[in-house]
């Protein structure tokens, strides 16, 4: 499962989406859900430290961030029956699935002091794509719908997703606190040694 070639191409064509789009969302969205979809469409490119659960938490791994930080691109592995909290992420995002089964549900602030309500379910299988942002809906949390296997999604962001200062939500009462996410990992997969490529050819 290293077919890194694959990763290395979509990383070249989000690249090009978001210089020609000038942050103009909607083109980032539309065009970038089918690249996405593309590329979750084989698991065969993930390699496996970045697709390796642990059993405490769920793994946020960095699999690639824009030089510009115009756009991020994670791997989330979740153990059996691991989610998120409640969060928001202020940015544009997708979401394809890769391995296993998730869902996302909105969730709706009501006022200060007054429980969140779920708005939209998102249930993915691999191969599909969901899309995030402040302009759709961006609070929410995710699990994994598996309680026997793991399960990973791929995320893009608009932005180094890592280091935005982002909220958690107190589902009962609507509370907001501030987080910013981090990464797992501190290392990033080599898209750029073609040497097998070239030595193959």
């Amino acid at each position: 499962m290293n077919n890194i070639p694959k990763l290395r191409h979509f990383v070249q064509a989000m690249t090009a989406l978001v210089e020609d789009a000038r942050g103009d969302e909607k083109t980032i969205l539309a065009k970038g859900k089918g690249l996405l979809a593309d590329l979750v469409a084989k698991d065969d490119w993930l390699p496996e430290a970045f697709a390796t659960p642990d059993p405490s938490r769920y793994q946020q791994f960095l699999l690639h961030c824009d030089p510009l930080e115009r756009f991020s691109m994670v791997s989330f592995v979740w153990g059996p029956g691991q989610r998120t909290p409640v969060h928001n992420h202020t940015v544009w995002g997708l979401v394809g699935m890769l391995r296993g089964r998730e869902t996302s549900y909105q969730m709706v602030p009501q006022g200060a002091g007054k429980p969140m309500q779920v708005g939209q379910v998102d249930k993915l299988s691999p191969g599909e794509v969901v899309a995030v942002s402040p302009n759709l809906y961006d609070i929410h949390y995710v699990q994994n719908d598996f309680a026997d296997r793991t399960s990973i999604s791929i995320h893009v962001y608009g932005g180094n997703i890592g280091a935005i200062r982002r909220s958690v939500f107190n589902p009962d009462t609507g509370g907001e606190s501030l987080f910013i996410s981090g990464y797992t990992n501190t290392q990033v997969p080599n898209l750029w040694d073609r040497s097998q490529e070239s030595t193959a050819a």
